[in-house]
């Protein structure tokens, strides 16, 4: 997984770009899975246009692996045919949950860290993962609110998952940063929790500054404290692929590949330093 290095988010405005003939110089793309649902149509189009040229990764948004009342077996039934068209080199969700009383939440809301939501998540990615016949990322998110005591810190939650099912981490290091500002988790402790091997994913992005803290926007440059964050990460787990997420005000390409730049520079370094 190494050589993939840093790669950036493919969205819709950028197409042209990637359509163009000239290849821009990211590692590999990330798309949201739920945007590609549809059998037909531009998007998926240009998306199986662009994985001829580039590793692509499935990052899913809408699941909710947490919530008790379950997900969607059609949600996980399109899912599973768009891994099988793309061949996608990650599959990943985020540890959360977002739907109860029949109604879906647009958002990613916190899991309490005991071993009751352990057990149901457990079992909810054992069977995910065997449907899709293949390893799952699962992803920490940014909270807001502590959703009940923890029996046990975000970081142990996320490695007795990764032991229990196999699946893999997608450690995002800006939440990371986000929690550990907003709610005083320590953010090296809860790396410190994590198996080495287990962490195959890095995500980076930007946060906005509010009067009670900050806010994972997906929407600004990766701020200085996160690239130092992500500087530890890298020699915790070494060069793992990384991806830059920019979701909305969304830049001129440029942008995103500079950020990508940076982050390949980081791994770069982490490699002539072990070297």
């Amino acid at each position: 997984m190494a050589p993939l290095g840093a790669g950036i988010g493919l969205r819709a405005q950028h197409y042209p770009e990637f359509l163009g003939g000239a290849q821009p110089a990211a590692g590999w793309l990330e798309v949201h899975a739920e945007n590609y649902f549809g059998a037909g149509g531009h998007d998926r189009a240009a998306l199986t246009r662009v994985r001829r040229d580039y590793p692509v990764s499935l990052h899913g948004v809408g699941l909710g692996l947490g919530s008790v009342e379950g997900y969607s077996a059609p949600y996980v039934e399109r899912l599973r045919s768009l891994v099988d068209a793309l061949e996608p080199v990650f599959v990943s969700e985020h540890l959360c949950w977002s739907a109860t009383g029949g109604a879906h939440y647009n958002d990613l809301l916190p899991l309490p860290f005991s071993a009751e939501a352990l057990d149901l998540v457990a079992a909810r990615v054992a069977a995910l993962q065997d449907r899709l016949r293949r390893q799952v990322l699962v992803e920490n998110v940014s909270a807001y609110v502590e959703p009940g005591p923890a029996e046990m810190r975000e970081g142990e939650f996320l490695a007795a998952l990764a032991r229990r099912t196999g699946c893999g981490i997608l450690l995002d290091v800006n939440n990371l940063y986000v929690n550990q500002v907003n709610l005083g988790r320590d953010a090296l402790e809860q790396m410190r929790a994590l198996a080495p091997a287990s962490v195959q994913e890095l995500h980076l992005a930007g946060f906005s500054v509010e009067p009670l803290g900050l806010v994972d926007t997906h929407g600004a440059r990766v701020a200085d404290p996160v690239w130092r964050l992500y500087e530890k990460a890298l020699a915790r787990f070494g060069p793992v692929p990384t991806l830059v997420e920019w979701d909305t005000d969304v830049p001129a390409l440029d942008v995103l590949l500079e950020e990508a730049a940076k982050a390949q520079a980081c791994m770069e370094a982490i490699d002539a330093l072990a070297a």
